[in-house]
């Protein structure tokens, strides 16, 4: 298994933080999807804009404090754990994947492309916050 965490802190309340991130409907700042579709309320799918589809299902939700789900698709299983913690009027994010390859070929690239993916996730976060 491969685990990735990243820790950024946002200028934004917590409330803006959580909404954005937590958004199944307002997912247009992600520069990798092209869509989500929702199954109810505890499960659904993204689609990258390569139309891969990964499958989630909630498993906690402590509004503005804690968001975590299971996600699976045909070369991955895993869970994420989002932490949201307020510090005078900012938001910091604590996000941690972990990620079992379900392919052998593939466990070596695993930790890389996940560093990958939650950069790329943060970037996008931070322009949608911003703008």
């Amino acid at each position: 298994m491969a685990v990735s965490n990243i820790k950024v802190t946002f200028s934004s309340n917590i409330q803006k933080v959580w909404e954005t991130v937590t958004s199944l409907e307002e997912y247009s700042w992600r520069s990798d999807l092209s869509r989500i579709e929702i199954r109810d309320e505890n499960q659904f799918v993204e689609y990258t804009k390569e139309g891969y589809a990964t499958s989630f299902t909630i498993t906690a939700t402590e509004p503005c404090r804690r968001w975590e789900f299971d996600m699976e698709n045909e070369n991955m299983k895993g869970h994420w754990t989002g932490i949201f913690t307020e510090m005078d009027g900012k938001t910091e994010v604590d996000f941690t994947e972990e990620v079992t390859a379900k392919k052998v070929m593939m466990k070596p690239f695993v930790k890389a492309y996940l560093k990958k993916q939650q950069a790329a996730y943060v970037r996008d976060l931070t322009k949608a916050l911003e703008g």
